[in-house]
């Protein structure tokens, strides 16, 4: 044997040449076996609801049972309820709470949640 057969910590080159392949091997099979243990996932299935895919997912929909007519009137009522606020403020503002500020913040209130869940599909 020469000592360039000889590589750090007794192994030849003629043992090292076999045991790559052998670890090549053994890394391969591991790399398998972890794949059959788990399969990866397959895409989910269409929607059962045909119109409900045809529609695209940035469009939102209002519901059918929606009064229009009603939703105008009670969005005018807000908007002509909090027009009123900044005048009942500068009010406050001089040391003067007019009684129904309350009432109308909270009717404000009542009606923009009341707009929002109509509005909101």
């Amino acid at each position: 044997m020469h000592n360039l057969d000889l590589l750090p910590g007794g192994l030849t080159v003629k043992k090292l040449s076999l045991l790559v392949p052998v670890l090549l091997l053994v890394c391969a099979l591991s790399d398998r076996a972890q794949d059959s243990a788990h399969p990866r996932m397959s895409p989910p299935p269409p929607p059962l609801d045909p119109e409900r895919s045809n529609q695209s997912a940035g469009t939102p929909t209002l519901p059918r049972h929606i009064d229009l007519a009603q939703l105008q009137k009670d969005a005018d009522d807000l908007a002509r309820t909090a027009q009123t606020i900044p005048v009942d403020v500068a009010n406050v503002r001089r040391g003067v709470l007019p009684k129904d500020t309350l009432q109308k913040l909270k009717q404000i209130e009542k009606l923009s949640k009341h707009l929002r869940s109509e509005l909101n599909p």
